[in-house]
C-alpha cells in the first residue's frame, strides 16, 4: 500500500446480490429536496453547501458498497464522514469486486439498500458510465483534466501502483515478477480477484505484462506468465483477505500498494515491492449512481472526498489522492503521509482508457485458458 511520492498527473488515465435482495423494499417516496438532489450536477445548483447538507441530512443514510475498511483508509474515511455529518453509512459488500457493485445497483434498483456511489476500477467503471449521475464538487477545478470526465460523470479519486507483498517469514525474498515462478512459492502466490471484474487484478495482469516484454498496449505476455504461474502449480486462485494473509494461507500476493502496505500493521514479516522493471500505476474511478436512493448523501460522500480532509484521509491510507499536486501547492497536504510514500524512478505505466479497453478484451477472452 505504500504510495507514490513522483507526480503522475500527466498520465492519460482515463455479481453479488445482497442477500434477500429480491425482498428489499422500495424507495421510499422522494421528498422535493431529495428530487433536486437527484439532477444537481453541484452543490451550488441545490443553494450552496449548506443547502446540500441539510439535504442529506434528512435522507439520513448513504449506501456504499465493496469498501473494504483497510483499503486505502475506507474505514476511516466512513467513520469521520458519518461522524462529521451525524449520516448513517451502510457500507455492504466490503470485499466485493467492481463489476459486483455494477450487478448489485442493478439488482437493487429502485430499492432503497441500492448503491448511492461507486469506487470502481478502470474498466468496469468506463464500461458502465450511463448507470452514472454527472457531478461536479467545490474542488472540481483543482483536480488534474487528465482524472475526471469534463462533466463530473467519474473522477479519479486515489492511486498506487501494482506491487507484491509477501510474508518473509514464510517465503524468500522477492524482488521480481519472476520470482513468482520459483518452485518454493508452490501453491503460494494470490492474485486480488478475477482480472475481468476486478481492477486490482487486471492490473496485476498489466504489471505481468511489461516485466515479460509486453506494455499498455499488448497485454498477451502477462495472460501467458500467468499461465505458466498456474503450470508451475504456483498460482493459487483464491482471493486473499486480511485472514487469508494472517493465517499463512495466501502468503504472497499481488495487489496495489496501499492494500499491502496495509497488511504490513498487523503483519511484521510482511514486505512489499513495486518492481523496478514493471511499475504499473492506475487510479480508481468515483462516481454518483444515477439511481441513488439517498442523492444529497451521495453528492455529499463526494464533496467530503474530494476536500482536503478526505484526500488526506486517503494519503493516511498509503493511497495517492488525485489532488495532491494541488493540495501540497496550497500547503494543506499532510506532508509527514506523503513522505512515507515509496520513491518511483522512471516512467510508471499507466492505461489510458482506449488502452484498457483493448486490454479488457483480451482478458475476456483469454483468462478463462489461465484458470480453466
Amino acid at each position: 500500500m505504500n504510495r507514490i511520492r513522483t507526480t503522475i498527473a500527466a498520465a492519460a488515465l482515463a455479481g453479488l446480490v445482497l442477500a434477500g435482495a429480491g425482498c428489499a423494499p422500495p424507495a421510499a417516496e422522494p421528498s422535493s429536496a431529495a428530487a433536486a438532489a437527484a439532477t444537481a450536477t453541484s452543490a451550488e445548483a441545490l443553494g450552496g453547501m449548506d443547502a446540500l447538507v441539510a439535504a442529506a441530512k434528512a435522507e439520513g443514510r448513504l449506501n456504499v458498497i465493496a469498501l473494504p475498511p483497510d483499503w486505502a483508509n475506507y474505514g476511516e474515511i466512513i467513520k469521520a464522514f458519518g461522524t462529521k455529518y451525524g449520516i448513517e453509512v451502510n457500507s455492504a459488500q466490503p470485499d466485493a469486486a467492481s463489476q459486483e457493485e455494477i450487478n448489485a445497483a442493478t439488482q437493487l434498483k429502485g430499492t432503497d439498500r441500492a448503491p448511492d456511489v461507486f469506487d470502481l476500477g478502470q474498466s468496469v467503471a468506463l464500461a458502465n458510465t450511463a448507470m452514472f449521475a454527472p457531478y461536479q464538487v467545490a474542488t472540481f477545478d483543482s483536480i488534474p483534466t487528465a482524472f475526471k470526465d469534463p462533466s463530473g460523470t467519474w473522477v479519479n479519486d486515489y492511486g498506487g501502483f501494482m506491487s507484491i507483498g509477501y510474508d518473509s517469514a514464510k517465503v524468500p525474498a522477492i524482488t521480481s515478477v519472476e520470482d513468482l515462478l520459483k518452485p518454493e512459492l508452490k501453491g503460494k502466490v494470490a492474485l486480488n480477484g478475477d482480472p475481468t471484474q476486478a481492477g486490482a487484478a487486471f492490473s496485476g495482469v498489466v504489471m505481468a505484462s511489461v516485466a515479460n516484454g509486453g506494455s499498455a498496449d499488448d497485454i498477451k505476455p502477462g495472460v501467458e506468465f500467468f499461465s505458466r504461474l498456474s503450470d508451475a502449480g504456483n498460482f493459487l486462485p483464491v482471493d486473499p483477505t486480511a485472514a487469508t494473509i494472517e493465517s499463512g494461507q495466501t502468503p504472497v500476493v499481488i495487489d496495489w500498494d496501499y492494500t499491502n502496505a496495509a497488511v504490513t500493521s498487523k503483519l511484521s514479516s510482511w514486505k512489499v515491492v513495486v518492481p523496478e522493471n514493471a511499475q504499473v500505476g492506475g487510479y480508481y474511478y468515483q462516481a454518483v449512481s444515477k439511481d441513488a436512493p439517498h442523492p444529497a448523501a451521495a453528492r455529499l460522500w463526494q464533496e467530503f472526498l474530494y476536500s482536503d480532509e478526505g484526500q488526506n484521509l486517503y494519503l493516511g491510507g498509503g493511497a495517492r489522492p488525485v489532488r495532491a499536486d494541488a493540495m501540497q501547492e496550497a500547503g494543506t497536504l499532510d506532508a509527514d503521509a506523503y513522505a512515507k510514500l515509496p520513491e518511483v524512478s522512471g516512467d510508471p505505466v499507466l492505461l489510458t482508457a482506449e488502452q484498457n479497453t483493448a486490454a479488457a478484451a483480451v482478458l475476456s477472452e483469454e483468462w478463462a485458458k489461465v484458470t480453466g
